[in-house]
């Protein structure tokens, strides 16, 4: 089964199960073909159920072409059954407990403690729009901002965050 064919049934699977609730961050991700790498990894974490929950969350959701751009068989890999707790990491790197518009996201440099709890992100706002650097020093633009849902937001951006060490905030 390929990455997208196995995406097309986590998106079906994802869609029908939630069908009962409206406007979830899992249901506006499964109704948006950008992010079909991302419902297939949130299904094969176990995730789903979750991330349909009551909330708050913000998830700093990669699109398809960021998933793309890790190195070749890096997504197959996590994909894999026994690599769920890893690929369960890297999700919840994505995942703040609360609920931030990027309004509410002070500017400068700042520290932000998502799901996984020991690990850091660092969020520069600036008049350039709004940074991400991740535990591997890298940063992920936020390109699109405040896709609100009904328990939580949703912010659109261009690198999958990975955990690491901590990212200095300047």
């Amino acid at each position: 089964m390929t990455i997208r064919t196995f995406a097309a049934a986590c998106i079906t699977a994802a869609t029908m199960a939630s069908a009962a609730s409206a406007d979830t961050i899992v249901d506006i991700a499964a109704g948006d073909e950008r992010f079909s790498t991302l419902v297939a990894a949130v299904t094969a974490a176990g995730l789903v159920e979750t991330l349909q929950g009551p909330g708050p969350f913000t998830v700093y959701a990669p699109v398809n072409d960021a998933f793309a751009a890790l190195p070749a068989g890096t997504v197959e890999t996590l994909l894999q059954p026994e690599n769920k707790g890893q690929l369960t990491n890297v999700l919840l790197y994505h995942v703040d407990d609360r609920k931030l518009t990027a309004e509410m996201i002070p500017n400068g440099s700042n520290f932000f403690k998502p799901v996984l709890a020991s690990e850091r992100l660092c969020i520069t706002k600036g008049a350039s729009g709004v940074s991400i650097a991740d535990g591997t020093g890298e940063s992920a633009n936020v390109i699109i901002a405040n896709i609100m849902a009904d328990n939580g937001v949703i912010h659109v951006i261009d690198k999958v965050l990975l955990p690491g060490t901590r990212p200095a905030c300047h």
